[in-house]
């Protein structure tokens, strides 16, 4: 059984199971799901203030910290005791691509002329941290949501300015995936 856990469950398996939970929230006290309004009751729980978006009954919302709570257990009982010990394969055109940038790719994820505290403190480094952030954090709130939020809820609740944020999601992904993340990998 530990060894069905630990492998990666095929799309058909993982999608109907995330998709579930759309149905089980809405019977369950119809909750709607969805990450990025957390960092909104955290706020409104832990810096009470005059800001009007921050004055509303956040502890009807604490069932989303125990959701978040559980998504982070689940991610550390994962590191620590699922983990599979095999290196990350990596397709070779990746790879031919990221040693084109000047990237050494090593059997992880995370390239560390990315992702190591000297390149956070480049140039690199803080245009990807603060611009980077900046961008989801603007967007998270100008969209009215997060991607799990649209595109799983939103979707699933057949609701049209969750389609067109999830399409513009694609799309901003799409493009700076090919067109911006290059550039930046050039510096």
């Amino acid at each position: 059984m530990l060894e069905l856990i630990k492998q990666p469950w095929p799309w058909y398996v993982a999608g109907p199971l995330i998709g579930l939970i759309v149905p089980a929230l809405l019977l369950l006290g119809n909750k709607h799901f969805g990450i990025s309004a957390n960092l909104r009751h955290l706020c409104a729980a832990c810096f009470p203030a005059g800001i009007r978006f921050f004055q509303y009954n956040w502890k009807k919302e604490i069932w989303n910290f125990f959701f978040i709570g559980g998504i982070l257990t689940g991610a550390v009982l994962t590191t620590f005791f699922l983990a599979n010990p095999d290196p990350v394969t990596v397709a070779p055109a990746l790879t031919r691509e990221l040693e084109g940038y000047g990237m050494q790719v090593t059997g992880s994820l995370l390239p560390q002329e990315i992702f190591s505290w000297s390149s956070l403190f480049s140039l690199r480094g803080l245009i990807m941290l603060v611009g980077g952030g900046f961008l989801v954090g603007f967007g998270t709130r100008y969209a009215g949501g997060c991607t799990s939020g649209h595109s799983i809820m939103g979707l699933s609740d057949l609701q049209w300015p969750s389609l067109v944020a999830t399409i513009m999601f694609m799309a901003g992904g799409i493009l700076t995936a090919n067109l911006v993340l290059p550039f930046i990998l050039k510096l």
